[in-house]
């Protein structure tokens, strides 16, 4: 078995990740859901994932797995594939990481083409902010969620409609863009520069117009960011967060209690919007559909960031379509009456299965117990 031939078998399945662990036969997520490949279904032994990586490790990525236990980093598919099988792929992202001992890969496979917002299936009004001056603009979601695929399509679309000079800071590089009208540098976290939070106090000397930043890790990059769109920067970043409550709540609540209020008046001033997806299996046309929470930032929803009253943003979502504003519940009940997703996976999703039950009227999810402590 070589790692060619389990990419290839993944490949054929339309896999979306490959996730190798010893003791376990290779598994694959397709449309959303875990399996594993019949072609390989017999448990991988101690040390097997090893020997599939270590030909694609450089000296120095050998030294960090080593060290420090985790590896991100992403390779091309240009010699692992037969040809007829790379098709639209191009990359891999690879996560090397230790349990019991001994190594485990999480893979994920990348497009050589960047996708657009439309064939993404995400509300129009995604497509405007790339049009905004400045400011802050977050993508959130669970992991598997396409953020960095999202925010992949926004880039392009800057692409093909704006003269721009985009820099984005990823860890590590999935899409890799050709210049269009843009002018598009794309720096790896690791490589060409230390750490998001380093790489973005200096990115804004490197005269941007865009930022993108792969993910607001910690304090630091957070705190960067802010600073960044604050200064007439238009930043594009994600959050690993659900909704968009949580996401203003990680934001604030990753500072001590001294420092909250000067980030409340930084965020009140810089946000620009909020988009919250996840993907579902569609019944409909195949694949994946995107369920999503769009917060836009006007004058109150502003006003509540400031004043620490975050509890109103679940009513202004729910009331806010005239602003092209939704709440994931009224997406999910859409998604149902479209007949696109199961009442099942609409009620695993919904952090309130009573609000998604009251939308959907007649038809009832199976749990109504509340997930995910949102009222």
């Amino acid at each position: 078995m070589t790692l060619g031939q389990l990419l290839q078998s993944a490949c054929r399945l339309h896999a979306s990740d490959l996730v190798l662990a010893a003791g376990a036969a290779p598994t694959v997520w397709v449309h959303g859901r875990m399996r594993t490949m019949d072609d390989w279904p017999t448990p991988l032994e101690a040390g097997a994932v090893g020997e599939l990586f270590a030909p694609l490790l450089s000296d120095d990525q050998r030294d960090r797995l080593q060290r420090c236990g985790d590896l991100d980093w992403s390779a091309s598919l240009d010699g692992l594939l037969a040809d007829e099988q790379e098709g639209d792929l191009a990359r891999i992202r690879v996560n090397l990481h230790r349990q019991r001992g001994d190594l485990a890969a999480a893979v994920r496979f990348i497009s050589r083409h960047v996708p657009t917002l439309e064939s993404l299936n995400l509300p129009a009004v995604v497509g405007e902010w790339v049009d905004l001056p400045r400011g802050l603009v977050l993508v959130t979601g669970p992991t598997g969620a396409g953020k960095s695929t999202t925010l992949a399509a926004m880039v392009q679309q800057a692409n093909r409609t704006h003269d721009y000079h985009v820099i984005t800071l990823e860890d590590p590089i999935e899409y890799q863009f050709e210049h269009g009208r843009c002018l598009i540098e794309q720096r790896q976290i690791g490589e060409d520069c230390p750490g998001f939070a380093e790489a973005l106090r200096h990115v804004v000397r490197q005269r941007p117009d865009v930022i993108l930043v792969g993910e607001m890790r910690d304090r630091e990059t957070i705190a960067a960011a802010l600073t960044a769109a604050e200064t007439g920067h238009l930043v594009l970043a994600t959050l690993h967060t659900s909704s968009a409550p949580a996401t203003l709540a990680r934001i604030i609540d990753v500072f001590d209690h001294e420092r909250q209020g000067q980030i409340r008046l930084q965020l009140a001033g810089s946000l620009q919007c909020i988009l919250c997806q996840c993907l579902l299996p569609d019944r409909l046309g195949g694949g994946v559909v995107p369920a999503t929470e769009v917060l836009i930032a006007g004058t109150a929803i502003r006003r509540a960031i400031r004043d620490g009253a975050e509890h109103q943003i679940d009513a202004m979502l729910e009331t806010g379509g005239g602003l092209g504003m939704h709440s994931l519940e009224q997406d999910l009940a859409r998604l149902v009456d479209e007949g696109r997703i199961a009442l099942d996976d609409a009620a695993a999703r919904c952090d309130d299965v009573e609000k998604l039950n009251r939308r959907l009227g007649s038809q009832r999810a199976p749990d109504a117990r509340v997930r995910g402590g949102r009222r």
